[in-house]
């Protein structure tokens, strides 16, 4: 089973570096929010990133990544940096860390913008913040999704039902909670299933 996670700590900064950076950041931001007008105000994360749908921030690129390191209070933080925590390391440990950090990114940018790109052309005329890891995150399963499927040698069964479970439960809460960008969760997914293609054909990776 893949994502039952035996290392100690020291041995989990060792193997997976990239995932506990991204956990990092997410914390550092959170607590720069909280410090500046608090992480459940808009006005601080439109500063500090958030997306919006409407007027000149739609067009500003760099709130694409921005937005992936800025979480809406406590509970948002804790259950996306507990999904790096324990879903994201194999995949950093299969593709290696520039490998991964350019799906995470990538991923995650292209939720954002999709997100954004297809909320904005809805009827209902409503301005919508939009913040989180989740898009990225989404990538990371949209990734292990293309490794079940296609190369299902690189899964056992117990890992592919764990992530099939993972997905069809993932769906339902976006969904059924309110206020979650179920529109970034989708996207990710996609994203990161078709990125995760493209960089092991481009960016081959040497086996020892």
């Amino acid at each position: 089973m893949i994502f039952i996670r035996y290392e100690n700590w020291k041995g989990y900064i060792r193997y997976y570096p990239v995932t506990c950076t991204l956990i990092l950041l997410n914390v550092i931001m959170f607590i720069v929010l909280t410090a500046n007008g608090g992480s459940t105000n808009l006005q601080t994360l439109l500063d500090y990133g958030a997306t919006l749908n409407a007027g000149p921030e739609k067009d500003e690129l760099w709130r694409y990544v921005a937005a992936t390191f800025l979480h809406n209070g406590f509970a948002h933080l804790f259950f996306n940096c507990f999904a790096l925590l324990v879903f994201a390391p194999p995949l950093e440990r299969l593709m290696g860390w520039w490998r991964y950090s350019l799906l995470y990114l990538a991923g995650g940018f292209i939720a954002n913008y999709l997100a954004v790109a297809i909320s904005s052309r809805s009827v209902v005329d409503v301005a919508t913040v939009s913040v989180g890891a989740s898009g990225a995150i989404y990538a990371i399963y949209g990734a292990f999704l293309y490794i079940a499927l296609l190369q299902r040698g690189m899964m056992d069964e117990g890992s592919r039902k764990t992530l099939y479970g993972l997905l069809v439960m993932g769906g339902i809460m976006s969904f059924a909670t309110p206020n979650v960008n179920w529109m970034a969760h989708l996207c990710g997914l996609g994203a990161g299933f078709f990125l995760y293609g493209l960089i092991i054909r481009i960016f081959k990776k040497s086996r020892r």
